[in-house]
């Protein structure tokens, strides 16, 4: 197992921590997020033959604040952090955009609240561009909106984000980058009998009981935080892998296949993972009915749903919201997430893609439903 899940990943986030991007709290580590570019240069450009679509998700940007504002320890005060996340945001990103660039990949910045993945319409929006930067070989950085979201900066920790991030592209792989060298049994430097855990399962509830306390005063995610993490990725079928930010060309290692820090393995394969998402977590909120050629598409050869194939909506849904296709006979054979509201598809039934700009006056999606957002019913 160790050895396939990292050289199998295609799809791969990496989140790296405030320490290590930081140098405990010193500035930026212009070496250190040099020599990360060229391993996600290197994975983007595929230069063992595999081309990989690869996001980075950063920390840093309070603590490159706190070090340009002169501030010597972590404020409190919510507005102070966030004016240390604003000034810090402005060379955490350059210094990507810079390294990356020296490599011959295109980079962006992404900023994004636990709020913008909850609500169903923003979430979409978010996995559609993030889908397209990756289809295009650009490398997304990805932080926090610490400067406007208040709870963001009190509770949320980059970890979490990291795995909600993998959710919501389909990630193969989370890769925790850190400053330890992985899980062990007991905290290393407490305990001489702590051992070390190469491979588990994610999820297991024994690892929690193994994780510590933060161990930085830059950042605040401690390892029970990525523990929590991976058993979040592996909702959707993700494998992740904590391992230490400095291990030389980890990133290249690790999808060689080699066994570095510790892999917690997600229990379930994707594509259940996804269906198991679709069926059990979400309410419906709406269905289309849909002629014998749709259904036959959709439930036969697993294809998008296309307004044209569509004859009736019910309901009072928004885009983003969860819906049931049905057939003639109106038995549900799918469901998934609605790119258009209820009103949008209405005036869509039995039309071609090609008119969806002179129906609604804007530019949308070709499908009512992608099937990469649809879960088939057998």
């Amino acid at each position: 197992m160790s050895s396939r899940v990292l050289q199998d990943a295609r799809r791969i986030v990496v989140k790296v921590g405030s320490s290590l991007v930081t140098n405990e709290g010193r500035g930026l580590d212009e070496g250190a997020i040099e020599e990360w570019s060229r391993q996600l240069a290197a994975l983007v450009h595929g230069d063992d033959g595999i081309r990989r679509e690869v996001i980075m998700v950063s920390s840093g940007a309070v603590a490159e604040g706190m070090k340009r504002l002169g501030w010597a320890t972590r404020p409190k005060e919510i507005h102070e952090l966030q004016a240390a996340a604003a000034v810090g945001q402005m060379g955490l990103v350059q210094m990507y955009e810079t390294k990356l660039r020296t490599y011959n990949v295109g980079s962006a910045q992404v900023l994004l609240t636990h709020a913008d993945l909850a609500d169903r319409e923003r979430y979409l929006n978010a996995r559609s561009t993030l889908l397209t930067l990756l289809q295009l070989g650009v490398v997304p950085v990805i932080n926090e909106n610490d400067t406007v979201v208040n709870d963001e900066i009190k509770f949320g920790d980059n970890d979490t984000l990291g795995a909600l991030v993998a959710n919501l592209v389909d990630a193969d792989a989370l890769i925790i980058l850190t400053d330890q060298k992985g899980l062990y049994t007991a905290d290393p430097r407490s305990n001489p009998h702590a051992q070390f855990v190469h491979e588990a399962q994610a999820g297991d509830v024994a690892l929690e009981a193994m994780a510590g306390g933060a161990g930085s005063s830059i950042g605040k995610g401690g390892m029970l935080t990525k523990i929590l993490a991976a058993k979040r990725a592996a909702g959707s079928g993700a494998s992740t892998v904590i391992a230490w930010g400095r291990e030389h060309a980890v990133l290249l290692r690790l999808t060689r296949g080699e066994s570095i820090g510790t892999l917690l393995v997600a229990p379930t394969h994707k594509n259940q993972a996804r269906k198991q998402w679709m069926m059990d977590h979400l309410q419906l909120h709406g269905a289309v009915t849909i002629d014998a050629g749709a259904a036959l598409k959709v439930r036969d050869e697993g294809k998008s749903l296309l307004p044209v194939g569509m004859v009736a909506v019910e309901g009072d849904f928004s885009r983003g919201d969860v819906i049931a296709v049905r057939d003639a006979q109106g038995v549900e054979i799918a469901r998934g997430l609605a790119n258009y509201s209820s009103s949008e598809a209405r005036l869509l039934c039995r039309h071609a893609s090609s008119e969806v700009e002179q129906l609604l006056g804007y530019r949308g999606e070709p499908e009512m439903v992608h099937r990469d957002n649809m879960v088939v019913l057998h």
